[in-house]
């Protein structure tokens, strides 16, 4: 029988890098299906449920607040303290996640990519998305407490390139995506990986301006301030916290820096990731 009476053909990729954004598209509804699994399950047998969506950033506001410009005294610049940690809080958590994710598709879904086909890119793609609604309600949250302090007389304002909030956003996405689909093929045969990824994440926090401003950086790190000023990751949570609360930086020369950062990346990632799928059942 000739190929030409089949409706899929699967066979193994030359391409150096061979995205197929047609067969993505055509396994949408798995990806829509891949969405809706991860945001129903993972607090579906929860006490609490999606409301960890909430605790979470706030307890963990209220603890950068206490430790870090409470006792350590770390300046916000006229800006409400927890406001200021929130605002880095909600876009650090949302790259984390990604990341976390992602860097461990190849691990977790041995067995199922073992069994069926389908673009193996839809497994980490499909976390990133879920992703995006944890964050969206955690930054409703934020504006909620933007109103409060609003109300008991604070004088808080928008940055001047508020208007360009999703960019940052995306940005890391875009970063969490990328790094996470090179940590995931890499531990397909380096399993110390998979170990040091989680205390990797807790350590990048403390240089990714999260609970403080790259003016504080500067200020106080002297010459070791490069070690968080080239980092791309801090220069989107930078550039994000001004939009929200005109504070720090507004370079969009350094926004644009930290978006091709972001792509290249994520171009990087795909290239490993596609690399890796052909030969990782070898070897999980």
């Amino acid at each position: 029988m000739k190929s030409d009476n089949w409706l899929y053909e699967i066979k193994p990729k030359g391409k150096f890098i061979d995205l197929n954004l047609k067969e993505i598209w055509r396994y949408r509804d798995l990806l829509i299906l891949f969405v809706k699994r991860d945001i129903v399950t993972v607090y579906k047998q929860t006490v609490l449920g999606p409301l960890w969506f909430l605790i979470q950033p706030l307890f963990t506001g209220v603890i950068f607040t206490l430790v870090f410009n409470k006792l350590g005294g770390i300046n916000t610049y006229g800006v409400p303290s927890f406001l200021f940690n929130l605002s880095g809080i909600t876009l650090w958590s949302y790259f984390k996640e990604s990341l976390s994710t992602t860097s461990k598709t190849f691990l977790t879904n041995s067995s199922l990519f073992g069994k069926v086909y389908f673009p193996r890119v839809i497994a980490p793609a499909s976390k990133v998305i879920s992703g995006l609604l944890k964050y969206v309600i955690q930054l409703g949250i934020f504006f909620v407490f933007y109103l409060f302090f609003l109300w008991n007389g604070e004088d808080l304002q928008l940055g001047p390139y508020w208007y360009l909030l999703p960019i940052p956003v995306f940005s890391v996405a875009m970063l969490g995506l990328g790094v996470g689909m090179i940590l995931s093929s890499l531990t397909t045969k380096y399993r110390d990986l998979s170990i040091l990824i989680d205390f990797g994440i807790q350590l990048l926090m403390y240089i990714s301006a999260v609970m403080y401003s790259l003016q504080f950086a500067s200020e106080e790190l002297g010459e070791y301030a490069w070690v968080v000023t080239y980092n791309p990751l801090a220069q989107l949570i930078e550039l994000y916290r001004n939009m929200l609360l005109d504070v720090g930086q507004d370079s969009l020369w350094q926004l644009l820096i930290a978006v091709v950062v972001s792509i290249a990346t994520l171009f990087v990632g795909l290239v490993i990731f596609n690399r890796t799928e052909k030969t990782f059942i070898d070897t999980v």
